[in-house]
């Protein structure tokens, strides 16, 4: 797509949409969480069946993202990102009318698929638009407002629950798919301006899925941002084991404290957001990697320079938690520049690969008896891998110079 024929959004409108279509899916599991144990009560069950949901809706989530990502790149991102969400808005209603647990499951199910077209159209439609440091700067502004949505959801889906019941959960799920769906009709134009319908033909999605995983300019920066990105998945599964299990937090405290990694990301993002003002964001990718690495191998001294307490554990995560907001942005842009016609393709795989990287880090934790061996052990070995691979990009980028100047 040349300069000229890009349509006129501003990085302002790019972002407040962007930043609203990637917050459905977090916002989507923090407003549900509160209500899970009214559910129980609600529905009949037990809270075994009830965690069914959200592995349903991941699930979704996780797959769904294989699918839209094409479907975008050959049909547009404005129809596939309306159908989706409105899928997401139907399964809501679906969910705050469900009466047994079967339907319960089966409408997060349908909300996860519909939530994964938000990630993957959000930074196909940056792609799009923006190009290099902007491009980097978008992204940035996007990670900043999504900070915010699963910082404040939690306590909104409590309140929710408690003083109106389990339903109003699921109503304020449905006019935040309602506003997303206002957004999308009214404020983006499109912008694939080479949609391609055979590029939705299964055997054309595999050879595009094929083509990305054997192209190391995608694969580098996507394996460091999955292993980035991935620790922050699995840490939902490991953290509540140690804090709650082990260092005795309540759930209300657990619920309370783990602000603090979302208000590191949030400090972290408006650091980039001035060193971008005076530096190449590519620039940030090896000090944010090594950073979190630090933030990771620090937890290895819980236990043996100090005993395992709230600070301990997050200290190491915020640090961890800040450095995300450096790599995130410039990994991103740095996955999908080269691939202006299958844009959604790569941003579909980049999450896929972060959501498996994060699931295999979680399961891998479950290994251990001990909740804390599991945590120093997993979280500090991610993130090696994420500083392997950004030194590998770097490398690419270095090679590619040589080759472009003759070297």
């Amino acid at each position: 797509m040349s300069e000229t024929s890009r349509p006129a959004v501003s990085p302002a409108r790019a972002t407040l949409i962007g930043g609203l279509l990637t917050a459905i899916a977090s916002v989507s599991m923090a407003l549900y969480t509160p209500a899970m144990p009214a559910l129980v009560t609600a529905l009949g069950t037990t809270m075994a069946t009830i965690k069914l949901s959200l592995s349903a809706y991941f699930a979704g989530f996780a797959l769904a993202q294989l699918v839209c990502g094409p479907l975008s790149d050959a049909y547009g991102r404005r129809p596939i990102a309306f159908a989706f969400l409105a899928l997401y808005t139907v399964a809501g209603v679906a969910a705050s009318l469900a009466g047994t647990v079967e339907v319960l499951i089966a409408a997060r199910l349908v909300q996860g698929v519909g939530a994964a077209v938000g990630v993957a159209i959000s930074r196909a439609v940056v792609r799009d638009l923006f190009t290099g440091q902007e491009s980097a700067r978008v992204m940035n502004a996007i990670g900043i407002v999504l900070a915010a949505g699963p910082a404040i959801a939690p306590t909104i889906g409590g309140l929710l629950s408690q003083t109106l019941g389990w339903h109003a959960v699921f109503v304020a799920m449905t006019v935040f798919g309602a506003g997303a769906l206002a957004s999308v009709y009214f404020a983006l134009p499109e912008t694939n301006r080479t949609p391609d319908p055979a590029l939705a033909r299964p055997g054309r999605v595999l050879a595009t899925y094929r083509s990305l995983l054997g192209d190391r300019r995608f694969l580098a920066p996507a394996l460091a941002i999955s292993f980035s990105v991935g620790p922050i998945y699995s840490l939902g599964t490991m953290l509540p084991f140690v804090l709650i299990d082990r260092v005795s937090l309540t759930p209300t405290a657990f619920g309370v404290g783990m602000l603090a990694q979302t208000g590191s990301f949030f400090a972290g993002g408006l650091f980039a957001r001035r060193l971008m003002a005076v530096v190449a964001a590519d620039r940030l990718v090896l000090p944010g990697l090594v950073l979190s690495f630090c933030g990771g191998a620090a937890t290895l001294a819980i236990g043996v320079l100090w005993p395992a307490s709230y600070a301990a554990v997050m200290i190491p995560v915020g640090v961890f938690a800040f450095a995300m907001a450096l790599v995130i942005p410039p990994l991103t842009t740095a996955a999908l520049a080269p691939f202006a016609t299958t844009a959604g393709s790569a941003s579909a795989l980049m999450g896929f690969l972060q959501m498996s990287t994060g699931f295999l880090g979680g399961t891998a934790a479950t290994l251990f008896t001990d909740p804390v061996t599991g945590l120093k052990v997993v979280f500090p070995t991610m993130l090696a891998v994420a500083v392997a691979a950004g030194l590998w990009k770097r490398r690419i980028v270095h090679d590619g110079a040589a080759v472009e100047h003759g070297g």
